[in-house]
């Protein structure tokens, strides 16, 4: 672990669909704190598969931490300000890839990536049709989101507590807001994907996966 390493700000991982043009509707999927990883690659290609354009920028310059201290200390070193311009810019990159430039995008978010997601969503409304957040919250005023939301949350979380989620979610009710949160049970945070301190749990990640596709594609054919 190095904090001398060469900054990578924007480099992000681009996948297609294959079909006739290449094109679709365009996801931006957000990373947790394990960083731009081979399973978060791997969720791009499933995204191209079902459809979708997808950009995964990575949001931690490059870093590759193996345990949640890394993960922290790369969190610690990082700037907000920078990740949150990386985080913007790249909805205008996808946005402009996809088969409707003026069409506005859906974000998925893991963890740190999720907190992200529901930012974006709320400081650009018009340029993101739909979040998907996978256990991240935010604690911001949700007035100017527009975007439905989806949520995948661990029943056992040490990281959000349950006080936490009822919180944001209450407030997005008391907004009129759009927001469909399913808890899986037995699971912990991390639990939808691969990382160096978790357990992914297959089946519960299979059935967010499921939700989190046919979410998707239900807010794509609406535009």
């Amino acid at each position: 672990m190095s904090s001398d390493r060469p900054a990578r700000a924007g480099t992000a991982h681009l996948v297609r669909p294959e079909n006739d043009d290449g094109t679709g509707p365009g996801v931006l999927l957000l990373h947790s704190w394990w960083g731009l990883t081979a399973f978060v690659k791997e969720q791009c290609e499933q995204l191209a598969d079902a459809g979708f354009v997808v950009l995964a920028p990575d949001l931690i310059g490059g870093a590759s931490p193996e345990t949640a201290a890394e993960a922290e200390f790369e969190l610690g070193v990082s700037d907000p300000n920078e990740t949150a311009a990386l985080v913007l810019s790249s909805i205008v990159a996808l946005r402009s890839q996809t088969d409707d430039p003026d069409a506005p995008i859906a974000v998925i978010g893991f963890s740190m990536g999720a907190s992200w997601a529901l930012w974006a969503a709320t400081r650009q409304p018009e340029s993101v049709r739909a979040v998907v957040a996978y256990y991240g919250t935010q604690n911001i005023d949700f007035e100017l989101l527009r975007a439905p939301v989806l949520g995948h949350f661990a029943e056992d979380d040490e990281i959000v507590p349950i006080d936490e989620l009822i919180e944001m979610q209450s407030h997005l009710l008391l907004l009129e807001k759009s927001v469909v949160v399913h808890r899986y049970e037995g699971c912990h945070h991390f639990f939808a994907e691969q990382s160096p301190e978790a357990t992914l749990e297959p089946a519960a990640a299979a059935v967010a996966w499921d939700r989190t596709i046919k979410f998707l594609n239900h807010q794509s054919s609406s535009l």
